[in-house]
């Protein structure tokens, strides 16, 4: 993997803004025009394009000006949001795979809207969030195969080098999945923090290294450290370092995660059961 890998999720765009006025009772961003645009065609507000400037400082100052390698989803917000960050020399590729998770017929739609035309899919949203597919969508475990094509890539050729990827919040979610193999029981925990400070806002920014930060001497075979920083208001974010840490399990931690699970059918006992055809 890169030495570095830097992960910086878009500035507020017009889907960002048009959401925050519809959670307040508001929708008259929900124009005929607004409603006609794919989300990939969203721009970024006034305000995302100063939290891109102010990432970009921040990026320049506590990483570094250079990278190795630059990569951006083909999205409008998410390339305007990596020329904005204004890091010298920058030469970006556009890579689709990057790309947001396709929200399908919900695309564009206000809340209310999606309760009233999909009130069942909407249900199930609740019931299983990693598996579960908006209508003519992508669930999250698929986005996590788009994301591992990436991955692929970057250990095949950028393993002493420092990328910096721009992306989205779904996307960013799939790639801690994939590199901290979290599992589905606590993707809940990602997708729906309690803590403000461990949501992804607007130009949040994670950092994953192999180079231990209190040790710059140690090197892992493997991203084994992470922080996630919101530049533009600290106090959203965790800011320190933390380890990745990939969950192994005993048989009696496994059965332990299976037990959370009430079984709806048992069968008949053993003794019972028809014996096998000869």
């Amino acid at each position: 993997m890169p030495l570095d890998l830097l992960l910086v999720r878009h500035g507020e765009s017009e889907g960002n803004l048009a959401d925050q006025m519809d959670q307040r009772g508001d929708q008259s961003a929900y124009t005929p025009a607004f409603r006609e645009r794919h989300s990939s065609l969203y721009r970024l507000t006034d305000l995302g394009r100063e939290q891109a400037r102010i990432a970009g400082a921040w990026i320049q100052r506590d990483i570094g000006e250079r990278f190795d390698r630059y990569l951006t989803s083909e999205y409008v917000r998410a390339m305007e949001t990596a020329a904005l960050l204004g890091l010298p020399g920058a030469l970006w590729q556009t890579e689709f795979y990057l790309r947001e998770r396709d929200a399908g017929l919900l695309d564009a739609l206000a809340t209310d809207e999606q309760f009233r035309r999909f009130p069942e899919a909407m249900q199930e949203r609740d019931r299983d969030a990693f598996y579960w597919r908006p209508p003519g969508g992508e669930s999250l475990a698929e986005v996590s195969l788009r994301i591992d094509r990436v991955l692929d890539t970057l250990r095949r050729a950028h393993t002493a080098e420092r990328v910096i990827i721009v992306c989205h919040g779904e996307v960013m979610r799939a790639f801690r999945v994939r590199i901290e193999r979290i599992p589905q029981h606590r993707y809940v925990e990602l997708h729906s923090p309690a803590d403000i400070r461990d949501q992804i806002h607007n130009c949040q920014v994670f950092h994953y290294t192999r180079r231990d930060p209190s040790d710059p001497d140690r090197i892992q075979d493997y991203l084994a450290w992470m922080r996630s920083v919101c530049p533009w208001d600290p106090s959203l974010s965790r800011n320190a370092w933390v380890p990745v840490t990939r969950p192994r399990y005993t048989d009696g931690e496994l059965l332990a995660l299976v037990e959370r699970t009430p079984r709806l059918l048992s069968g008949p006992p053993v003794h019972e059961a028809s014996p096998a055809p000869s």
